[in-house]
């Protein structure tokens, strides 16, 4: 089963001074080890890039939109472009990840709550494999529930949805 890792809106916006995505340099490090393993096996990268309306930090165009710089896609990398939390609604990344033949997807990125829990979803009911990362996502505190418990709460929930676990137990070799 050929996989894909799937990068979702790992962009500048989400590291700004005083709004840093929660624990953003753990997130970023557990990126880089994971982009090392899958480029080591040609394992395909799809990177998915959000788009927000003027004024927003992920305004289409800005610095706030670019991809993170320590996470630079390559020419062989695929950039899809989105405007909603569902990497697939309105976007060529289906055709995209079948073109290539891929039928399994290991996620990561921002954010846990929204983008994330969305595309694992979605990913699930298109009847691809789907593997979060569980520590190679993340979000913000909230009014009510602090971003760790929001993580935690998450790897449980979509469970249901995909396989959990550490970007430390992922591999992208013979298909496992």
């Amino acid at each position: 089963m050929k996989k894909a890792l799937l990068v979702i809106d790992v962009q500048n916006g989400m590291f700004q001074e005083g709004n840093i995505v929660y624990q953003g340099e753990r997130l970023l490090q557990n990126l880089k080890d994971l982009l090392v393993k899958a480029r080591s096996t040609e394992t395909p990268i799809f990177y998915i890039q959000h788009n927000s309306p003027a004024g927003m930090p992920l305004e289409y165009g800005t610095k706030g939109w670019e991809i993170h710089p320590d996470i630079i896609p390559k020419n062989t990398d695929v950039i899809i472009q989105k405007n909603t939390p569902d990497s697939f609604f309105n976007t060529s990344l289906d055709d995209e990840l079948k073109k290539q033949g891929i039928e399994h997807l290991v996620i990561v990125g921002i954010q846990t709550e929204a983008c994330v829990d969305t595309t694992c979803r979605r990913a699930s009911s298109m009847e691809y494999k789907v593997t979060l990362a569980s520590d190679t996502h993340s979000t913000w505190d909230s009014q009510d529930i602090t971003a760790q418990q929001i993580i935690n709460h998450h790897n449980r929930v979509l469970r249901w949805f995909a396989d959990v676990y550490p970007s430390k137990d992922i591999t992208f070799e013979n298909g496992l």
